[in-house]
C-alpha cells in the first residue's frame, strides 16, 4: 500500500503488529520463559556497559575460544521489554558452537531516541573493545535485532559513530534484520509516538533508510508472512537500498510466521531463518586458524587488560 493513500487512522492500525494476531500476551509471555530458563540452564554472565540503569547484557559464552558471537537487539517500539525478555535464542546459538548476548537499553518516554541509539552503540563497542577479555574471547561479532531492535542494528550500522575512524562494516561480520521499522518519518502522526516525542527532525536523523553508509556486511533481512502492509513496505523498501552496498543480501519472507514469533526461528538451524544467519559464519566454525576481526582492531590499540565488574548477582 502506498504510503500516501494510507490516512493517519489506517497508520495505527498498520504500525500495530499484534493486529495480525489474536493474542499478543502470549508471545510476551514465551520470550521471557524461555530466556529465564536460558539463564538457568546455561552458563549466564551479565555486565553493565555503562552507568545507566538498563544499560546491561547478558552473555553467554561460547564453549571454543573464537567463535562467533551474535548480539541480539530486542524490540518493544523502543518502549517495551527489556534484557530479561531476550535471550529466548540463546541456547539454539550454543548448540551450534556460538555465543550470544541480548542488549539491553534505555526506553522511552524516560529516554529519547537519540539517547537509545547512542546506547545500543555504546553496548556493541564495549563488546568489540573488551571481546579479547570476555569469556570465551568470541571472534567476529555479528548483530541481530527485531522489530525496534531491526532499527536499532541498522543505526549501528551507519557510518560515522565509531572511534578512530573504523566503519561498522569492517568491525560486524553480519547483521539479521527481522520486521523492521527504518523509515521513522511515519510513526510521527501515531499512538507510539506518544511516549518517542520524535519532531520530523528526529524521524529523520532516525531514519537508517535514508542514510545507509557505501559499505555494508554481510545482511539477513526477513519478515513474517502475517504482518501488515506497512511493516512489509519498510522491509522491501530497506532490502532494497542495502542490496547495492552490502557484501550479501539474503532478503526473505518466512510462511506462516508472525511478527512475534519469527524471532524464536533465529538461533533453530533447521529454520529458514536460522540457516541464514548460521551460513554468515559457517567459515568461522573451520579448523583453519583465522585472525578475527576484534584481534585486528586492537593490533595497535590494545583492548583493555580487565573488565568491568558484573552487575550485582548476574554471573550464574
Amino acid at each position: 500500500m502506498p504510503l500516501d493513500d494510507v490516512l493517519p487512522l489506517d497508520l495505527d492500525r498498520e504500525y500495530s503488529p499484534s493486529s495480525c494476531i489474536d493474542d499478543i500476551t502470549g508471545y510476551l509471555g514465551e520470550y521471557t520463559t524461555r530466556s529465564s530458563a536460558a539463564r538457568e540452564t546455561q552458563l549466564c554472565h551479565r555486565f553493565r556497559y555503562g552507568p545507566e540503569p538498563l544499560e546491561e547484557l547478558d552473555y553467554f559464552p561460547a564453549a571454543r575460544p573464537g567463535a562467533p558471537l551474535q548480539v541480539y537487539i530486542h524490540g518493544g517500539y523502543w518502549q517495551e521489554l527489556g534484557v530479561g525478555d531476550s535471550s529466548f535464542a540463546a541456547p539454539g546459538f550454543l548448540r551450534e558452537g556460538w555465543g550470544f548476548a541480548a542488549l539491553g537499553y534505555g526506553l522511552a518516554p524516560v529516554y529519547r531516541l537519540d539517547d537509545i541509539v547512542a546506547m545500543v552503540r555504546e553496548g556493541l563497542w564495549w563488546l568489540c573493545r573488551n571481546a579479547a577479555r570476555l569469556p570465551g574471547s568470541p571472534g567476529e561479532i555479528h548483530l541481530s535485532g527485531s522489530s525496534a531492535g531491526a532499527h536499532l542494528v541498522a543505526m549501528a550500522l551507519l557510518d560515522g559513530w565509531l572511534p578512530e575512524g573504523r566503519h561498522p562494516a569492517d568491525v560486524f561480520a553480519g547483521a539479521t534484520l527481522l520486521s523492521g521499522v527504518y523509515d521513522l518519518e511515519p510513526l510521527c502522526p501515531t499512538y507510539i509516538n506518544d511516549a518517542l516525542g520524535l519532531d520530523q527532525a528526529a524521524a529523520a536523523r532516525n531514519s537508517p533508510l535514508f542514510l545507509l553508509p557505501d559499505r555494508l556486511p554481510p545482511l539477513t533481512i526477513a519478515i513474517g508472512e502475517n504482518e501488515t502492509g506497512e511493516f512489509g513496505r519498510q522491509h522491501r523498501c530497506f532490502a532494497e537500498a542495502a542490496k547495492p552496498r552490502a557484501v550479501s543480501v539474503d532478503e526473505f519472507v518466512v510462511p506462516g510466521r508472525n511478527h512475534f514469533d519469527l524471532p524464536f526461528d533465529l538461533g533453530e538451524a533447521d529454520t529458514r531463518l536460522g540457516d541464514a544467519v548460521f551460513a554468515h559464519a559457517e567459515r568461522h566454525l573451520s579448523l583453519a586458524p583465522r585472525k578475527s576481526i576484534v584481534d585486528k582492531l586492537f593490533e595497535q590499540n590494545p583492548a583493555p587488560k580487565r573488565l568491568p565488574a558484573p552487575a550485582d548477582g548476574t554471573s550464574s
